[in-house]
């Protein structure tokens, strides 16, 4: 806009000077005053505009002089700065970069997803997000090093790279299912090493998707399901033996007590046991006369 008005007030200033030095267009000589007047307002109207430029939230401004990238950068909001000066607005803000299988999905349309080869040579295609932000201190670094178009020439390629190196370190199967945690830690450690030198800050990177060829994926998942039914009988065997021991102590418990019982009775206190039960019989309402034979059992008789 401010550029526009220098250069619409440098056409109004050289129509006006061509008009004054043309002896027949002398009649109107006080309208090119006038256009004088206004091209050098739009001028200068044009330059103090140029003055000020406003960077918004989530940016920082980074400018450059005659194609030459200046070491300072401009902070979110009004600043005024060189008129000379042109600005490049950066984003600062968390950013995705997706390279996936499904389409639309990724950041380059089609099949984007990640092919790699295992330490066992199986082929394994993997879906990748990788969360960044550029530093904005570091931001005149990598627009004079790199360019505005940092994801194809350094979020991409080093992504891809250290993937591909450090997916030949694991089997497929421990990609899968193990390893994949450690997998995903020395992918970090090594992309971070490379974005910081380039002004870059890595947030993380999820691997959203491992692709199996389908007659391994087929293996894993017996593996897994026999796993699974191991870890069930050996269950199940931990509960029979905890069953097992359980019943031995009630066992054991049951035979020192009768031990004890037999240990303490005497024929003089069963009969002592016995006479007793009879006083209980002769005070019942259901007996009235009990009659006490030579045997080891009374009759009793009911009078009702």
């Amino acid at each position: 806009m401010s550029w526009f008005l220098i250069i619409i007030g440098i056409i109004l200033l050289l129509s006006s000077g061509f008009i004054a030095s043309n002896p027949q267009l002398k009649n109107i000589v006080n309208i090119t005053k006038n256009v004088k007047v206004l091209g050098v307002l739009l001028v200068l109207l044009g330059i103090l505009l140029s003055c000020f430029v406003q960077i918004d939230n989530g940016f920082v401004g980074v400018t450059k002089l005659f194609g030459k990238v200046q070491k300072e950068t401009l902070s979110p909001g009004l600043n005024f700065v060189n008129p000379l000066y042109e600005v490049e607005k950066l984003d600062i803000r968390t950013q995705n970069y997706t390279m996936s299988a499904v389409h639309n999905e990724g950041a380059v349309q089609g099949d984007d997803a990640i092919k790699v080869l295992t330490n066992d040579g199986l082929e394994v295609t993997m879906d990748l997000t990788v969360l960044y932000r550029i530093n904005s201190d570091e931001s005149p670094k990598l627009l004079k090093e790199t360019g505005a178009d940092y994801q194809d020439k350094i979020i991409r390629p080093i992504s891809r790279t250290k993937i591909r190196d450090n997916a030949v370190r694991f089997d497929a199967v421990a990609l899968y299912s193990t390893k994949r945690e450690e997998f995903q830690s020395r992918i970090f450690k090594e992309m971070e090493k490379e974005f910081n030198k380039r002004g870059i800050i890595l947030e993380n990177i999820l691997i959203r998707n491992i692709a199996l060829p389908q007659s391994v994926k087929s293996t894993i998942e017996q593996k897994i399901q026999a796993e699974q039914e191991a870890q069930k009988m050996q269950f199940v065997l931990l509960k029979e033996k905890q069953e097992a021991e359980r019943k031995r102590v009630e066992a054991q418990g049951i035979a020192d007590y009768q031990a004890k019982i037999n240990s303490t009775l005497t024929p003089e206190l069963l009969k002592y046991e016995q006479i007793k039960a009879y006083k209980e019989m002769a005070a019942s309402q259901n007996s009235k006369i009990i009659v006490m034979g030579s045997g080891n059992s009374p009759v009793i008789l009911d009078t009702k």
